[in-house]
């Protein structure tokens, strides 16, 4: 038996003071990443990860939770002001930057990036119920 350590190189924690924070809300799930200016990821949370489950993981509740749970984590690298990418129709897209502003972190520009078609795909047929 091999009885060794294996040796791993511990992350350098990153000093950012102005990031960008994508908020991806859609009806079923929230994911929030909290990026450097360059795209390298800082923080990340989702609903399902906080231990959100089914139906719940799209109520604003569940968004709100999900933003102060990264934005903690990204505050630990000395964020200090973000921009935020909204993309999504979800319910949680609000609660999400209210949670991100009442962690003492400035809120310096909103931007809805949501894929619009402009007259694409064909959609699919009506539902029938």
């Amino acid at each position: 038996m091999n009885l060794e350590k294996k040796v791993t190189k511990k992350k350098a924690k990153k000093s950012v003071s102005h990031a960008h924070c994508h908020v991806l809300a859609n009806f079923g799930n929230v994911i929030i990443s909290i990026s450097d200016v360059n795209g390298d990821v800082i923080s990340w949370s989702s609903a399902g990860h906080l231990g959100f489950k089914g139906s719940r993981k799209g109520t604003p509740f569940a968004a709100q939770m999900c933003a102060e749970d990264a934005t903690k984590k990204a505050l630990d690298c000395g964020l200090r002001s973000v921009d935020v990418f909204l993309s999504g129709p979800g319910a949680g897209r609000e609660p999400a930057i209210r949670a991100v502003a009442s962690l003492g972190v400035r809120v310096n520009s909103l931007r809805d990036i949501t894929p619009v078609p402009h007259n694409g795909c064909r959609p699919p047929k009506r539902r029938r119920i």
